[in-house]
């Protein structure tokens, strides 16, 4: 493997006398498009995640292709003989940064069903997979409201606990929609007045039937 370029730090700490230069390597993932092969061919894991963000740059506006490259990359998670954990930790990666629509997303499930009944390697378990589900659906979640509260705090200084609470109840799409918002309204109180209102009609007929 060919040395990687170096790149240097410098930064001055209380109580030293001078400089402190810091020189560590630096890699471009772009840079490995020209040893794909070099990358199929390898077991180290790395080389998976740098495959999936490859073909996550190269599939953007092109989900069946996406698809088609999502799956062959988790065929070879099996190919490569991982362990069990390993498999699971990069099929967990591979699915975060090659998502899918919904229609595709259910097709690729299917496909990979299939793909352990011929492996006969149940890795990803069903319950597994709702999991994925959920922690990709927090991670968005808590993304657009970190997005959000920066744009509010930006333009109004401060968020009040209550304003941060409601806010936590939207939904991803909510909370998109709330940034425009955010960057028109003049006034803070503008803005809570959009925040959608929870319904909690639901929730009072469960619990006085």
């Amino acid at each position: 493997m060919p040395a990687l370029p170096l790149s240097t730090y410098f930064t001055v700490m209380q109580g030293s006398p001078g400089i402190i230069a810091f020189n560590f390597p630096i890699a471009k993932l772009l840079d490995y498009e020209q040893r794909w092969q070099e990358l199929e061919e390898s077991r180290n894991p790395f080389a998976t995640v740098v495959m999936a963000h490859l073909k996550a740059q190269e599939t953007r506006g092109e989900q069946q292709e996406r698809k088609r490259w999502k799956l062959s990359l988790i065929r070879r998670l099996y190919q490569k003989g991982y362990e069990r954990e390993q498999i699971v930790n990069l099929f967990k990666f591979i699915d975060w940064v090659m998502q899918l629509p919904q229609e595709l997303e259910k097709e690729f499930w299917q496909e990979v069903n299939q793909l352990q009944e011929e492996k006969q390697m149940q890795y990803i378990t069903s319950v597994e997979r709702i999991g994925i589900e959920k922690g990709l659906d927090r991670g968005l979640h808590q993304g657009a409201l970190r997005q959000l509260l920066r744009v509010l705090q930006h333009r109004f200084n401060l968020v009040s606990e209550s304003v941060q609470t409601r806010l936590t109840s939207c939904t991803v799409e909510q909370l998109e929609e709330l940034v425009d918002v955010a960057l028109t309204v003049e006034q803070l109180d503008r803005f809570v007045d959009r925040i959608p209102v929870e319904d909690t009609s639901v929730a009072e007929e469960t619990e006085h039937p």
